[in-house]
């Protein structure tokens, strides 16, 4: 379903995550006269227009909405270096007291789950990460932070997200990443996009500052 969304923007509503990834493809691929930006969601794909021009692209969206496959394989694959627990993941121990399992279970399931950039939002470079396997599935904190550090991982529902800068966020926070997420100078100004698979790598405390800053696979 296409419909209007504001005044200059046409709103894409899909039945999946990842026809909302292949839309989105199809849609920045095609470089259609009066298409100013393509923003994948969760199910759905929003569309900025020209708002000088007289009338909207709008059959050449709907041909490839409608022609749209799924996402083509081999996408890109991330690796993000985690601290688990302690000072860095202060709501480990009670998620798992919440899954009735241990604390290094839940940092074996967090770091052999390959998770899928959904979509992005909330703040700029902050990724939503899913599906997390069923047993680390927790509700959000009842009271968010105020403050959640730069590169805390964290975990609501069955999605997984980093913080790319100190935040207010109600997610449960499990660990800590020294990687650098969102750098504006750069190009993509996002090291994680939509379509992107994710691992996480459990590291020491002690090679925190080895592994700080940005990857060296950004782009």
């Amino acid at each position: 379903m296409i419909i209007p969304f504001g005044e200059s923007a046409l709103l894409v509503e899909l039945e999946s995550p990842e026809r909302a990834q292949a839309v989105a493809a199809a849609l920045a691929a095609a470089s259609l006269d009066g298409v100013v930006e393509v923003v994948p969601g969760l199910r759905s794909v929003l569309v900025e227009l020209d708002r000088a021009l007289a009338t909207a692209p709008r059959d050449a969206i709907e041909s490839l909405v409608a022609s749209a496959g799924h996402p083509m394989a081999g996408g890109r694959l991330r690796t993000i270096p985690v601290v688990y627990g302690g000072e860095h993941g202060p709501d480990l121990d009670e998620v798992a007291e919440r899954c009735r399992i241990s604390p290094r279970r839940v940092i074996e399931l967090h770091a052999a789950a390959e998770l899928r950039v959904l979509f992005g939002g909330f703040a700029p470079g902050f990724a939503y990460l899913g599906d997390l396997p069923a047993e680390l599935r927790v509700p959000r904190l009842a009271t968010p932070r105020t403050r959640t550090p730069a590169g805390a991982v964290a975990i609501a529902g069955a999605m997984s997200g980093i913080y790319p800068a100190e935040l207010p966020g109600g997610w449960r926070v499990i660990g800590r990443t020294p990687v650098t997420l969102f750098d504006p100078r750069r190009d993509p100004p996002a090291y994680l996009v939509a379509g992107d698979g994710v691992r996480f790598e459990p590291i020491p405390a002690s090679a925190w500052t080895a592994r700080s800053g940005a990857a060296g696979d950004w782009g």
